[in-house]
């Protein structure tokens, strides 16, 4: 980043409700903007040897990914802006790089599908051997680690919603010498840090809650380590995953509603759930929110809130399954996470996911409409079944 263009440094006192509002803004002077504006160029008066941080070429910087950058490391607590990407799948392609070749990659089993398909075409090339663990269960992590190159970690996972013991494998990777690379997309770093608690990664898909609008593709990487950070850095530039100047610019736009998004699509989230495990024809809900749920004392413990997805299995088969997200009115049914809309979608519908998620089941991202709305919605639909 050029420090003629770096944004003003935060309070370091600041909530991070405030910091998402409050950061990556130009200075305080008169006639300053309030907000980055977009910068559309290719390249940059450029001339002589380049000097260290000069910007050059499109490819390698941007003035408008800059703001984005320091706000995402900021709420990451990392000691380096993040790196913007193209799309979620090109920093996962970018994180998925740093496994060694031939090297052991510990992958929960149950993960986003783009990110297992990715790893198993490499696998498929001889490039890198998978372990799948059950993320949830902390010693078959802790065993799959013996030899392994790099930790994989979601948490919850999707669509599942496992429960990491983040802490505990963060540490035992740690200390056998595993880098550690955590997908953050679902908690957002309102809800965790994972880089504060050991990981020496961070992976988001910024098409979801960071943007918020179901307007943008982009990805985003965050590390405190300055040399993976430069080695990332490389690998962005030279296969030009970069995000367009106008999504980041939506981005961060979005980014400054993030908390009030989160805050109230949590809270519907809590109420749906609690309302559909009662439903007699749901069989089963999985929300880390719910006191029965297998990774609520977890999430209670290690994070600051309990998401905004819900997963669930109604009908007795697919084709029921479908003809619920079918009768859906208000809820739209559509892939994807995140949005200030509520969708809804049958995971199993995509080939690539795992033979264990259930055909039955519903992902639902929950969004901010009212929630009796959506309560009707849902009880509408059930009882079309």
């Amino acid at each position: 980043m050029n420090s003629s263009s770096m944004p003003s440094a935060p309070s370091p006192q600041w909530d991070p409700k405030t910091l998402i509002v409050a950061g990556g803004r130009p200075a305080h002077d008169t006639d300053a903007p309030v907000n980055y504006p977009v910068t559309f160029t290719s390249t940059y008066h450029s001339q002589g040897q380049a000097a260290a941080g000069e910007r050059v070429y499109a490819r390698f910087s941007n003035p408008t990914w800059d703001p984005f950058e320091e706000v995402l490391g900021q709420l990451e607590v990392a000691d380096s802006p993040a790196l913007v990407f193209s799309s979620g799948m090109a920093a996962i392609a970018a994180a998925l790089n740093l496994v060694p070749a031939g090297g052991v990659l510990v992958m929960p089993k149950h993960s986003y599908n783009g990110s297992l398909a990715l790893s198993s075409e490499l696998q498929a090339a001889g490039r890198l051997s998978i372990r799948p663990v059950d993320i949830a269960d902390t010693d078959d992590v802790i065993a799959a680690l013996q030899g392994a190159d790099v930790l994989w970690v979601e948490s919850p996972t999707n669509p599942m919603l496992e429960v990491a013991d983040l802490p505990v494998l963060l540490a035992e990777a740690k200390s056998r010498g595993v880098l550690s690379i955590v997908d953050n997309t679902f908690a957002t770093p309102l809800l965790q840090r994972p880089l504060t608690l050991g990981a020496d990664l961070v992976v988001h898909s910024v098409t979801k809650y960071l943007s918020g609008h179901s307007d943008v593709i982009m990805g985003a990487l965050v590390t405190s380590d300055e040399s993976l950070r430069q080695k990332l850095h490389g690998y962005r530039t030279l296969h030009g995953a970069i995000s367009s100047p106008m999504d980041t610019f939506l981005a961060l736009r979005g980014v400054r509603t993030m908390a009030v998004r989160i805050e109230r699509s949590q809270k519907n989230s809590q109420v749906l759930a609690e309302r559909l495990a009662a439903h007699p024809k749901v069989q089963a809900v999985r929300y880390p929110g719910l006191e029965q749920d297998p990774g609520h004392e977890r999430a209670t413990r290690l994070m600051d809130g309990y998401g905004s997805v819900i997963a669930f299995q109604a009908g007795q088969d697919a084709a029921q399954a479908d003809q619920l997200v079918a009768a859906f009115e208000l809820i739209t049914g559509a892939t994807s996470l995140g949005g200030v809309e509520t969708l809804a979608e049958r995971r199993a519908r995509h080939a690539s996911e795992p033979e264990t998620v259930p055909e039955n089941l519903i992902r639902l991202s929950v969004g901010i409409e009212e929630v009796e709305d959506l309560w009707r919605d849902l009880q509408q639909a059930l009882e079309q079944l």
